[in-house]
């Protein structure tokens, strides 16, 4: 990979040049291969945390996205359509409650789930055999972020000690590499 970052630091007016080494870190972690749920299994996922116990949408987004690691946030514009669908086949009733639409399973529902031999889709996200990976991508961009404001708003001497920071940062990132 060659190296984004000005020789010179981010001194003077070359703030061009970090958001553009900002833009190709943050483009790098967003390749959503892998990240992303097929086809189906917002439906199966819906099912399986109904089948533990009523939710609305947002709760039901929320468990989807701390049952993956983090790495799937299902939209709430692919979530309430796919409750509605469920809805309509027969297998989940919305009751209200305190203003918010509560989804549970019919029996309908029931019988899906358990004639069901699918896994539950965050299983197969790959997240079990690589908890924290889900977290990396986040971290970076959180950094790159700070790094981007630092430049924005800093001083020339905030500014340098921020690159002595993240030279440091990722020399330490490559030492974990080297460790056995």
């Amino acid at each position: 990979m060659h190296n984004s970052f000005p020789a010179n630091g981010f001194m003077g007016n070359n703030l061009d040049g970090m958001w553009q080494a900002v833009e190709e870190f943050r483009s790098r972690f967003e390749k959503r291969s892998g990240t992303r749920a097929g086809r189906g299994e917002l439906r199966t996922a819906i099912l399986a945390l109904l089948a533990e116990r009523p939710m609305h949408g947002y709760q039901i987004i929320h468990e989807i996205e701390e049952r993956s690691g983090g790495s799937w946030k299902p939209s709430a514009g692919s979530v309430y359509p796919t409750l509605q669908l469920l809805a309509d086949e027969g297998f989940v009733s919305a009751e209200e409650s305190s203003g918010r639409k509560i989804y549970s399973l019919t029996e309908a529902g029931r019988e899906d789930v358990a004639g069901s031999e699918s896994s539950a889709p965050w299983d197969s996200l790959g997240t079990s055999s690589n908890p924290g990976f889900a977290a990396l991508p986040k971290a970076g961009v959180e950094l790159a972020q700070a790094a981007a404001q630092v430049g924005r708003t800093g001083t020339p001497k905030q500014v340098q000690e921020a690159v002595t920071v993240l030279e440091e940062a990722r020399r330490r990132l490559y030492s974990i590499l080297a460790q056995d």
